[in-house]
């Protein structure tokens, strides 16, 4: 049974003597028919236009090596100590990298020179000839980055290209297009994606290993107005977002604030974006510090929002929820809100990212918010506690703490994070 909005107090007819706190609470308090369509459930299998990814070319001699100097990821061979050339070795999760043979591409990062993120990336290598004629084999990629930042990405490159032997440019939108194609376990599709995708023409497909379940990236020569050549649902970029939030991964400065979000806080490290063993590149210090001498103990992680006890105990999509006679979605909650404890004032348990319906993605404490044990550590202030523990986001408030709106927030540990977080911890104490 549908639920009605209800209907927003005019403005005109308030009363000019009313305060503006009381005003401001009317108009939080207020469900109009101006909120956003919701969006539906994703489908188990299906295909999705990427609107909110832009695309730059890149191609030269020295691309290979300006890439390699740039990123998180290897992109070239570095001589070893003894003088012969090495490949990195890659994780079973990460079996794409640049320096891996016959790889279409590989997730990665750019880096500020303090370690913070700026754009995340995938990268891939030109089969298209998208660099030009000029381009020879092994020289020429595709960079996918967020759109909305894909001129800054274009500024940082023309910064440290110096005298570098490449060009570089911004793709036109309907030149090529990025895709992303999934197909749930259960699905009962007929046929699998990736026999299909085998089949594209003008494309590159590349296995998005960020996390099980991801499905596959694609590029592909032309926009986005017209289909994929597959047997599966066309669907949109929103429930694609949808699908990250439910896997917990985060994407575009949205989800990863540049320059102030850290790569092994966003969970770059344990998606592959990351070559812990490679030379020297901007904003490597840090990281690699961070990696074997300190402890991540915030770590971006899928929640669900709700409005009162008790707590649920599974993480699924809802287009909104109700709070009182309210519809409420995420789109309510603004972003970079702190998360609290309920009911308990102290340090806080993270931080609110963004999210569609009722579900989202939070910067989360994991000894405060999950059941999370780190090496070496202790929970500053009570441990997490399963059976009590509630945390909420708060916002709206007037200058004197009164009014405002809050909602609960659940964080969900999914079980490749978990098993990814108990693979690092085994690694750093083999070493």
């Amino acid at each position: 049974m549908s639920i009605l909005p209800r209907t927003a107090p005019s403005r005109a007819a308030l009363s000019p003597f009313v305060c503006q706190a009381c005003q401001r609470s009317l108009r939080q308090f207020s469900v109009t028919s101006s909120r956003p369509s919701a969006s539906p459930p994703p489908p188990p299998s299906g295909y999705a236009h990427l609107t909110s990814r832009r695309l730059i070319s890149l191609a030269g001699p020295d691309a290979p090596k300006f890439l390699h100097g740039i990123i998180t990821q290897s992109v070239i061979d570095e001589p070893s100590t003894s003088g012969a050339r090495h490949r990195h070795s890659t994780s079973p999760r990460n079996t794409n990298t640049a320096t891996t043979p016959n790889a279409p591409g590989f997730y990665s990062g750019f880096l500020n020179a303090t370690g913070r993120v700026l754009h995340d990336v995938f990268v891939y290598r030109d089969t298209l000839g998208l660099g030009g004629a000029g381009a020879t084999d092994g020289e020429a990629f595709v960079i996918e980055v967020d759109a909305e930042q894909v001129d800054a990405l274009a500024k940082h490159i023309k910064r440290y290209k110096l005298r570098s032997k490449l060009n570089f440019r911004i793709l036109d939108e309907g030149e090529c297009a990025a895709w992303q194609v999934w197909d749930d376990p259960s699905s009962t599709s007929s046929s699998t994606p990736s026999g299909q995708l085998s089949k594209l023409k003008d494309s590159i497909v590349l296995p998005d290993t960020r996390a099980p379940g991801m499905g596959y990236r694609v590029l592909r020569r032309g926009g986005g107005v017209d289909r994929l050549d597959l047997d599966l649902e066309r669907s949109n970029d929103d429930a694609y977002r949808i699908r990250r939030y439910l896997l917990g991964v985060a994407e575009g400065q949205a989800e990863i604030p540049r320059e102030q979000a850290l790569p092994l806080e966003s969970n770059m490290d344990i998606m592959g974006g990351i070559d812990f063993r490679k030379g020297c590149y901007v904003g490597q210090e840090l990281t690699i510090r961070t990696r074997h001498r300190g402890v991540v103990r915030k770590r971006i992680l899928p929640c669900l929002l709700y409005p009162s006890p008790p707590p649920p105990q599974k993480l699924e999509y809802r287009p909104y929820f109700t709070k009182g006679e309210t519809e409420m979605s995420a789109d309510d909650i603004p972003p970079s809100l702190s998360i609290g404890r309920d009911g308990a004032k102290g340090r806080s348990a993270g931080t609110w990212l963004r999210g569609v319906g009722n579900i989202g993605l939070a910067l989360c404490r994991l000894q405060i918010m999950t059941d999370v044990e780190l090496p070496g550590e202790t929970a500053a202030g009570a441990p997490f506690n399963p059976d009590t523990d509630e945390f909420v986001v708060k916002w709206g408030a007037d200058e004197e703490g009164g009014g405002g709106q809050s909602v609960r927030v659940k964080a969900f540990v999914p079980d490749w994070l978990r098993e990814r977080l108990r693979e690092n911890s085994n690694s750093a104490s083999a070493h």
